[in-house]
């Protein structure tokens, strides 16, 4: 039996489910609606599209190297419950398999890629949604295929970190070095890498906002606009050992900075090491949490 573009877009009203899905369930169904629907709940579509809407914003944040690749991901769940589950976390973990072997561009090319066992790695999340009951999203990525990367992951993977350093050693001193900073990153969630990275934009309106600051307090009342200068540069060279990894206070020894720590273990092994990259990802950052408000969900219940 032929079907038609409306009936695609019928189907896909009725499920949820992607076009593309709805298309191949009509054509397995030879364009029988009810038929196409089954098959779509057989394949776990259907379901697995109803609990798409919720919110995930719980999870984990994993980082890993596999066969030399560093990767990080994050994967998210509807509840903190979920992220202890064992099928979440092997998945989890094969979607970071996944990412080193295939090298996908984007999550789209990440869905699409093989999973290892027969499926993709989207359809081995909706049969994880299926059993878990709970909606599950690969957030995001990161890969580093050069150099040393060194994953941190703190909590359990409330926040993962992944440090990639351009050195020839790989010395103990220098994997110390990369957890070390790795820990700092998490910790700390510095805005740049050095303060050469901080654009010129970013420094202007800062200095614009600290001397406008600066003009209002009484105490500077007197004194000439060249002095208010040289006080928010010295402002603005305090914020940059805020916001810049590399201007930083080392953690373990607040009297260097990280910078400045790094050339220190550099001398000390005999290598140059050069801290390329890094990527901090913390589960559920910059999503809106639903907000269940207990009393009136129990109220419902009593109705």
């Amino acid at each position: 039996m032929a079907f038609s573009a409306a009936d695609v877009k019928n189907l896909r009203e009725m499920t949820g489910v992607g076009m593309m899905d709805c298309k191949k369930a009509l054509v397995a169904a030879d364009g029988d609606i009810d038929k196409a629907v089954e098959w779509l709940r057989e394949k776990g579509l259907a379901a697995a599209q109803k609990k798409a809407g919720r919110i995930a914003a719980e999870g984990v944040a994993y980082a890993a190297v596999i066969d030399g690749i560093g990767v990080i991901v994050e994967v998210n769940a509807e509840s903190d419950f979920v992220a202890k589950n064992e099928l979440f976390n092997e998945y989890v973990h094969g979607v970071a398999a996944v990412v080193a072997k295939e090298n996908p561009a984007d999550i789209d090319a990440l869905y699409a890629a093989p999973f290892g066992n027969g499926k993709t790695v989207l359809e081995e999340q909706n049969d994880k949604v299926l059993v878990i009951g709970e909606n599950i999203k690969v957030r995001r990525f990161a890969r580093y295929d050069a150099g040393l990367s060194v994953p941190y992951v703190h909590m359990g993977g409330r926040i993962a970190v992944l440090v990639n350093l351009e050195t020839a050693s790989t010395a103990d001193a220098v994997v110390e070095l990369a957890k070390d900073v790795a820990m700092q990153i998490a910790a700390l969630n510095p805005t740049f890498k050095d303060k050469s990275d901080v654009d010129a934009d970013f420094i202007a309106k800062e200095k614009e906002i600290r001397l406008a600051q600066a003009k209002e307090d009484p105490k500077n009342a007197k004194k000439p606009d060249a002095i208010i200068e040289k006080i928010v540069d010295g402002g603005m060279n305090k914020y940059f050992k805020e916001i810049c990894l590399m201007q930083q206070p080392f953690v373990k020894d607040d009297k260097v900075s990280v910078e400045q720590h790094i050339a220190a273990v550099a001398k000390e092994v005999g290598a140059e090491i050069k801290l390329a990259a890094y990527t901090r990802f913390e589960k559920g950052e910059g999503i809106e949490k639903r907000q269940d408000d207990l009393a009136e969900e129990v109220a419902k219940l009593v109705k």
